[in-house]
């Protein structure tokens, strides 16, 4: 199964939700009250399905809509164009660039990681990824299994060195050995918030001395699944460093994929990439017309 199949299959839940909707005979207040449900069910929130509400009224009004057909149309158009923050692609222009991984444990930034480097050691890129969550072994070792996989170095240090100065010393050994990316695992122990802002503000300071723009981009790792929660994490660690944009992960498992517009709305943030499962491949870039397209099963 495909990427787009596996996204489409993933976000069918969510779809089945709104679309029976869309089953209606006309534009009345029990269709406008079921949608309004419908959106919140799928975890776009209160805020989010009244900003979403507001928009469809006003659209239908000025539009003269009157098809329950034509309101699904223009319901996905306000989606894509509240999905659509900023550019989703990534400016990787600098040589070395580096690419700061952030998020709490359990939301698949390793294997986002992977996933990335091995796209693009496949576009002839030179990669070096560097272990910097030293608090968890089980996260190095899953960081060089990915390394394995996909004929990319690993720098690593000592279980619980400081991690600041690991990614201080791994960076320097990239520039020396002239990589064109360098992916930064980091730690995601949220229950001592004040400890993680230091390390990863400390992260952030000492990679700058190798590099006086570093890091390049800042990817937030979100899980879908885990619906409204998504929303903090992102406010959480917007407070800790300067997120440059989202990879939002498990779409494949869950009915709540209502909660990118949610994160797009509340915590406007370029959506870089999407992931639909635990395969190599299974991590495609963000298109804001096609995932409005499918949470609405068109």
């Amino acid at each position: 199964m495909g990427f787009f199949e596996k996204l489409k299959q993933g976000l069918s839940k969510t779809a089945s939700s709104i679309s029976s909707v869309f089953t209606a005979s006309e534009l009345d207040d029990d269709f406008y009250d079921d949608l309004e449900e419908s959106l919140i069910v799928s975890d776009l929130g209160m805020d989010t399905t009244e900003t979403v509400m507001d928009r469809l009224r006003q659209t239908v009004r000025e539009q003269h809509i009157k098809t329950v057909d034509e309101a699904k149309i223009a319901l996905r158009a306000i989606l894509a164009d509240m999905l659509n923050v900023g550019d989703s692609g990534l400016r990787l222009d600098t040589k070395p660039s580096v690419i700061l991984v952030i998020g709490v444990n359990g939301v698949g930034k390793t294997t986002t990681i992977g996933k990335l480097a091995h796209q693009l050691r496949d576009q002839g890129k030179k990669v070096l990824l560097c272990a910097g969550d030293t608090f968890r072994a089980a996260a190095v070792e899953q960081l060089e299994v990915w390394g394995q996989r996909c004929g990319i170095r690993v720098f690593k240090g000592p279980a619980g060195c400081d991690a600041a100065g690991l990614c201080y010393d791994g960076l320097t050994e990239a520039v020396r050995q002239k990589d064109d990316i360098v992916f930064i695992d980091t730690a995601g122990r949220l229950q001592n918030k004040t400890g993680l802002m230091d390390e990863l503000k400390k992260i952030v300071r000492v990679i700058g001395k190798v590099l006086p723009k570093a890091p390049h981009a800042t990817l937030l790792t979100i899980d879908a699944t885990t619906g409204q929660n998504a929303l903090s994490q992102v406010q959480t660690f917007k407070e800790m460093v300067d997120v440059t944009g989202l990879v939002v992960t498990k779409l494949d498992g869950t009915a709540k994929g209502g909660i990118l517009v949610a994160v797009a709305e509340e915590q406007p943030s370029p959506i870089h990439y999407i992931g639909v499962g635990e395969g190599i491949d299974d991590l495609d870039v963000f298109n804001a017309a096609d995932y409005a397209k499918n949470l609405l099963e068109l």
